[in-house]
């Protein structure tokens, strides 16, 4: 029986002592699973009362969705229930049990303690002169007021109907709200991957609210800006519900044929195609990327719902566009700090696989020793421009392939002031760490570097990393003036350096990933 259009010719009063029909469960099993199931607890200590309460709403079914009916005869049971159970719409309530308030009392239990607003509560009682109508609608939180007596089975039905579509709109303006908030969240890091999952899965998560549908989406994107070997295929990089397992994987290889079929029409005919499972909506951003987001549905769309989805589909391709726009401006902006870095080599004859190798051992060992995922990274871009200010040194110097003179080494010394006075007057936190790292990486440990002499934690923690990894680096490399090293050769150079040269810790979290750094090495090759 489908309550969506009541209709029904019982008409008699249910709640009556005489011909009460007994069903022995106690929980009454209704065919669909309880996840697709409207949750309503019955608390009345009067068994007789669940039992026509089960008679009433035996196959009962709103929006496709049955109901699963738990018993409650006093308020330890419920209570219990409430706290195992907290997706419950609707509660059927008796005012008079172990007390003459004890229904009221547990109004104030949902609403104060369990801080639940998005049950429907409604009072039945036979005893009205213990709970007055008008005081106890003005002073608790209740949602409709009922005396059994005047509870017609027809009365009964649409009362749990208006209870429970009140309750469906609540929980969809909360997923609404909390769909929302990740879009705000994620709005100030954009350009970030992990960050660009959370705004889509709010997209998600807010078009299924909106439009009262499956809690099961996926939006997926072309590699349009990857080799052209990838161009065909469409990853899914965010996901709801049942196919938030899919994440990162080919529709090709996840999807059910149906909604592979969809999606791969939407992206064929490049436009948004509905169907009566669901929707999938086709959009390309400028920048080269095909998106597609299929969302399913329970419901047959109406023409509202179908504008709706279109104006949102509008504007969520003009939200990645400018996500595109950022993560492009992020990428040429370390890639222009890697280029400056790279021109200090190449002016030393050394290649631009130094600074790479350097930059991959700072991030490693920043990692190690927990800096966080986002500092490291920071780190390693700005470890490119350790030896910036050699491009203030004359080529006759910093390419001679002889000792140097005295005059000649001080002379090369000063690339560390100098690379620091070019860094030092920007605002951006990864030029201003570029701007010490230049300036301290040729500090010592034990105080005997230079330019200032620093000591121990005086020296920068990104320095000290820089110091130790540009060294290991560099006796394993061949240079113009010497050849490289073996690796026995450095890690006793390392030992023996150890709070002297180099920080203690920085040593020991070194040698105990040595064989990373010379995995980093072999795949960053000198040409």
């Amino acid at each position: 029986m489908d309550y969506n259009n009541l209709i029904t010719d019982e008409d008699d009063v249910i709640f009556i002592e005489d011909d009460v029909i007994s069903i022995e469960d106690d929980e009454y099993q209704p065919k669909d699973d309880a996840e697709n199931a409207w949750k309503v607890l019955v608390v009345d200590d009067d068994k007789s009362v669940h039992d026509i309460t089960k008679r009433v709403l035996d196959g009962f079914v709103l929006d496709g969705k049955s109901l699963r009916i738990y018993n409650a005869y006093n308020a330890d049971e419920t209570k219990k229930i409430l706290n195992e159970h907290p997706d419950i719409a609707l509660i059927l309530l008796d005012v008079v049990m172990e007390e003459y308030d004890t229904g009221l009392q547990l109004v104030k239990y949902v609403r104060d303690e369990l801080k639940n607003k998005m049950v429907r509560i409604i009072l039945r009682t036979g005893q009205p002169g213990y709970s007055p109508e008008k005081e106890v609608v003005i002073n608790y939180h209740i949602n409709d007021y009922k005396l059994k007596t005047d509870l017609t089975s027809e009365k009964m039905i649409v009362s749990v109907v208006t209870a429970l579509r009140s309750y469906k709109d609540l929980v969809s303006l909360d997923l609404d709200r909390m769909g929302l908030r990740k879009i705000i969240q994620s709005t100030p890091n954009l350009y970030k991957n992990k960050s660009f999952r959370y705004f889509i899965n709010g997209i998600l998560e807010q078009l299924t609210s909106i439009l009262h549908l499956d809690m099961d989406a996926i939006y997926c994107r072309s590699s349009g800006l990857a080799l052209s070997v990838n161009q065909n295929r469409f990853i899914i990089e965010a996901a709801t519900g049942d196919y938030k397992e899919y994440i990162n994987k080919d529709i090709n290889e996840v999807l059910a044929d149906n909604i592979l079929e969809l999606c791969k029409a939407a992206i064929t005919l490049k436009k948004t195609i509905f169907t009566e499972d669901g929707f999938a909506s086709y959009f390309n951003s400028s920048w080269g990327t095909e998106n597609v987001i299929y969302i399913k549905s329970n419901t047959i769309l109406k023409e509202w719902d179908i504008d709706l989805i279109n104006i949102a589909c509008s504007n969520i391709s003009i939200a990645f566009d400018n996500m595109y726009l950022s993560m492009e401006m992020d990428v040429s902006h370390k890639e222009i700090i890697y280029t400056i870095g790279e021109i200090a080599e190449f002016r030393s004859n050394e290649t631009g696989f130094h600074i790479k190798r350097v930059a991959e051992y700072a991030y490693l060992l920043a990692l190690e020793i927990g800096i966080s995922e986002p500092e490291a990274e920071c780190l390693k871009i700005a470890s490119t421009m350790h030896d910036v200010g050699k491009l203030g040194i004359p080529d006759a110097i910093l390419n001679k392939p002889a000792k140097l003179t005295p005059e000649e080494f001080e002379i090369i010394k000063s690339h560390s002031s100098i690379g620091y006075e070019m860094l030092k007057r920007s605002n951006v936190k990864l030029m201003k760490d570029a701007a010490i790292i230049a300036y301290q990486h040729h500090e010592k440990y034990n105080g005997k570097g230079y330019p200032q002499g620093l000591k121990g934690e005086d020296i920068d923690l990104y320095a000290r990393i820089v110091c130790i990894v540009d060294v290991i680096d560099a006796l394993l490399s061949k240079r113009v003036y010497k050849n490289s090293w073996s690796v026995e050769e450095v890690i006793k150079y390392l030992q023996d350096e150890k709070g002297e040269h180099f920080d203690p810790v920085l040593v020991e979290i070194a040698l105990k990933n040595f064989d990373k750094m010379l995995k980093i090495q072999s795949e960053f090759k000198d040409e």
